[in-house]
């Protein structure tokens, strides 16, 4: 169980209630604390509306609409009209999984006590989650301000018994009035002000953001292990890891970086031996560089999942209740900038890991930086072997530096001119993921043709954990004595990254990787 108070949320749980841990989702409730803060909040603000004072977003209309006053028996229908005309999202849907963390961090943000809506709100938002009712989200529509608007309104949209949610497998979209009806929960009621603390805030951002963290955490540790098994076929050397080296340049994520590569390494091997005396004095960019780049974009993850869980533990509501302080205030803390920069920060970083991914294995399939057969094929001529591997890389390499372009730095008036700045923080999380899957497939290309020229240097062996990884990819994945359908191959590896093959093998050879 899972409870919630507004401050607790983190990317582990994020992830467990968006992907369940071996098929189990942990329940997530309300804590004591939080029902009481939300009641304390909700009181204020039904005092105030029986006062008679006008406050927006309460009996007022919303945006540009914020000067017409709305009488007290229109209320109700307002809150059904705003989440109706606000549900204009198009496109893909965001996943399942990812739906399900949109939910978890709106509740969190709602737990706060600074939305002046009824615990009965928060509680319809959990008993959806808990009962597996996950709407369905569409990706696109969303400027980032006033938060994420259209998304934020198909959860509100299902939450009234409208819209679509998915089924079990959320492969298919069914009706929501069906399933609410199957699984015997009624839809919520919504009164003044609730309609718009729903959709107000930077949660689809944050939430995907923070899976999408997840991923390139993994990523990073997946890089590191890749790089080390390409060092290993090119008779690489090791002394660039020294930490003699990192400790006179003192970014964190370098001197992790060089840890791990020696680790990964070990202080030699069967085919590091087999070189001492090559005269080499150094290797390229791509092996040398490693603790560099590899340790900025560890740097700049650390600093993207301090933002993003500062974010999601935030109240982005507008206006925001100060009970105590006897005030309703108006303000932007819906807007997405804060979040918008460090995706954008972090698409950069995934961008350049991958870039330098590709280098190496450009280096595996040169004959003339690897010693190695020529596009690492047994008969060359009769054989292509990774030629194309490699295209495909670059490929995505190239792909990635146009997504890498700031979604940030756009910005469009909206609303009459009302909301006349606004961060694109969504488009920046959703590009974040399309870079992800681009790298997590080249590092998959990496791994292939690091394995492949593996098979070219026996009977020398790499050191134990690249041994270790090596042997994974083999369980699946053979030596191309000739050519055939790679794409499989890297399809396959790509399923060991997602499901951690490779991870594992590592920690259970040398022990957990630093990011």
């Amino acid at each position: 169980m899972i409870e919630l108070t507004g401050e607790g949320v983190d990317l582990r749980n994020t992830w467990r209630v968006a992907n369940g841990l071996e098929g189990v989702f942990p329940k997530v409730s309300l804590s004591e604390k939080a029902i009481e803060k939300i009641k304390y909040s909700r009181d204020y603000i039904e005092n105030r509306i029986q006062s008679g004072d006008v406050i927006y977003g309460v009996n007022t209309g919303f945006g540009a609409f914020s000067d017409v006053k709305i009488s007290e028996a229109d209320i109700v229908q307002l809150q059904k009209n705003l989440i109706r005309s606000h549900s204009t999202g198009v496109g893909e849907p965001f996943t399942k999984a990812q739906s399900r963390a949109i939910m978890y961090l709106r509740a969190n943000a709602l737990s706060r006590g600074h939305s002046g809506i009824r615990v009965e709100v928060i509680d319809k938002i959990l008993e959806f989650l808990n009962n597996d009712v996950i709407p369905v989200i569409p990706q696109q529509g969303s400027v980032g301000a006033s938060g994420d608007l259209a998304p934020l309104s198909h959860l509100a949209l299902a939450l009234i018994g409208e819209g679509e949610v998915w089924d079990t497998e959320g492969k298919n979209k069914l009706d929501v009035e069906g399933v609410l009806k199957q699984k015997n929960i009624e839809p919520l009621v919504l009164k003044s002000k609730e309609g718009l603390s729903l959709i107000n805030g930077c949660q689809v951002m944050t939430a995907v953001g923070l899976l999408n963290i997840y991923r390139s955490i993994r990523l990073a540790l997946m890089m590191d292990l890749a790089g080390a098994m390409t060092l290993e076929a090119l008779k690489g050397a090791r002394s660039a890891f020294d930490p003699l080296i990192s400790a006179t340049r003192a970014h964190p994520g370098e001197a992790m970086t060089a840890r791990n590569m020696l680790k990964l390494l070990g202080p030699s091997s069967g085919i590091a031996d087999s070189h001492l005396t090559c005269g080499r004095v150094q290797d390229a960019y791509s092996l040398r560089c490693i603790p560099a780049v590899h340790g900025a974009a560890k740097d700049a993850l650390r600093h993207g999942l301090k933002v993003l869980e500062v974010e999601a533990n935030s109240s982005t509501d507008n206006p925001l209740v100060f009970a105590d302080e006897n005030k309703v205030l108006s303000c932007g803390n819906f807007h997405g900038e804060p979040v918008a920069f460090v995706l954008d920060y972090l698409c950069i970083a995934m961008s350049g890991m991958t870039s330098i991914s590709e280098c190496r294995i450009e280096k595996l399939i040169n004959p003339n930086m690897s010693g190695l057969p020529a596009f690492l094929a047994k008969e060359g001529g009769l054989n292509s072997g990774m030629m194309i591997v490699q295209v495909a890389a670059a490929s995505l390499v190239s792909e990635n530096k146009i997504l890498s372009h700031p979604a940030s730095v756009d910005s469009i008036p909206t609303s009459a001119d009302k909301e006349d700045h606004v961060s694109m923080g969504t488009i920046a999380s959703r590009k974040l993921g399309s870079i992800i899957n681009n790298a997590e497939n080249v590092v998959a290309m990496e791994f292939l043709c690091a394995a492949q020229a593996l098979d070219f240097l026996k009977p020398l062996e790499p050191s134990a954990a690249v041994k270790s990884c090596y042997d994974v990819i083999r369980s699946r994945v053979s030596f191309a004595e000739q050519d055939r359908v790679f794409y499989k191959d890297i399809e396959e590896i790509k399923k060991m990254i997602e499901n951690h093959s490779l991870l594992n093998s590592i920690n259970q050879t040398v022990g957990e990787l630093e990011w």
